[in-house]
């Protein structure tokens, strides 16, 4: 089976291809990431991207019912320089070609990533075509050109309605304003004893504050953050809100909830050029002095200037570019960090920040 990525540019890149045979459009992205590949894929942030993996191998450890991230494949297609058919992992239950086909995603192998990646970063992400379909150019560069690529993905990304997961020693109750949260997030939640109440996007304030939480969690998603409006406004209210006595309620965002934090607040995000995707980017926490490495995946981010005199300032920054990866209220217990301190994959440097969460929500109830 042959593999092709057409480009916006009207590049044409001719690999093998596995996985589905199947056409997708998408924006091509690149994943630094060494391992975690079942994960990266799972994710909800990577709705209708085109995954460029740098690593050159892919699929050796196969794939298995419990490191997903969420019950399906939300990438739109898989690129890499080279694939494992025959894995070797007692913890596999089936090879990553296999997986793909089973979800309807198309792969291409056997194509320069090296060269794909430096374009990208060169030039920023691209919109594409992926096929392991016989199109001719005229095809390709039509679906190209006629692809919808919305920006609200993250209206759709999470729960379709209220739903319910008890810790098994639950002490704290929690809101989740889901997004398109990640399962392994959930799990450092559930671990730290927090029952857990997933609300659907656009559900009301008033509604989340009647069931009287301990703390509000705003989650990771795909997407643009500023199409996300409803939630901005609805972020707004939790965070100014007071409600049965307590003054000041905790509230944590990760990714794009940390986005939407800042939105909410009236600062602004913007487009990066190619974003940062992988288990190796470097933050400095300046409320502890301390730098980390750790796990990213967003293609936008907040403009540090755009806080100033908000009532926020930034507390991490990443050590590449500058970015903002932190932020926190001056006046109220709400902080957020761009990057994903969960891990899953990539290190766990940063789980701190889910124990700051509790120690706040323990905080409000002396």
């Amino acid at each position: 089976m042959r593999g092709t990525i057409y480009l916006e540019d009207g590049s044409i890149y001719r690999g093998k291809g596995f996985g589905a045979a199947a056409t997708a459009t998408g924006e091509l992205v690149f994943q630094t990431g060494m391992t975690g590949y079942q994960m990266t894929l799972t994710d909800p942030s990577y709705e209708g991207q085109v995954i460029v993996f740098t690593y050159p191998l892919l699929g050796n450890y196969g794939i298995n019912s419990e490191d997903n991230e969420s019950e399906e494949i939300h990438a739109a297609g898989v690129v890499a320089s080279d694939i494992c058919f025959h894995p070797s992992n007692w913890r596999a239950e089936k090879d990553i070609d296999t997986f793909l086909k089973e979800e309807g995603i198309p792969g291409v192998y056997g194509v320069d990533t090296r060269e794909l990646t430096r374009r990208i970063r060169k030039g920023g992400s691209l919109r594409c075509v992926i096929t392991t379909e016989e199109l001719t150019a005229e095809e390709l560069e039509k679906r190209c050109r006629e692809a919808v690529y919305p920006g609200d993905a993250m209206k759709t990304a999470g729960v379709k309605e209220v739903t319910r997961i008890d810790a098994e020693d639950g002490r704290y109750e929690v809101a989740v304003l889901d997004f398109g949260v990640k399962k392994s997030i959930l799990d450092e939640l559930l671990a730290r004893g927090c029952n857990l109440t997933l609300y659907p996007y656009g559900t009301k304030a008033r509604i989340i504050l009647a069931d009287k939480p301990d703390g509000i969690f705003l989650s990771n998603g795909p997407g643009d953050p500023e199409e996300a409006k409803e939630a901005i406004s609805i972020v707004d209210k939790l965070v100014t809100n007071s409600y049965y006595g307590k003054d000041q309620m905790p509230i944590f965002g990760i990714c794009m909830g940390h986005q939407i934090l800042a939105l909410s607040q009236g600062g602004s995000t913007y487009k990066m050029t190619y974003g940062h995707r992988g288990a190796n980017h470097g933050v400095f926490d300046k409320m502890n002095g301390r730098s980390y490495i750790t796990s990213q995946n967003h293609g936008y981010a907040v403009l540090g200037d755009s806080i100033t005199l908000k009532g926020l300032e930034t507390t991490h920054y990443n050590l590449n570019d500058g970015t903002v990866e932190g932020l926190r209220h001056l006046t109220r217990p709400v902080f957020s960090v761009q990057f994903h301190p969960e891990s899953s994959p990539g290190p766990n440097d940063t789980g701190y920040l889910f124990d700051r969460f509790i120690s706040l929500m323990e905080g409000g109830r002396r």
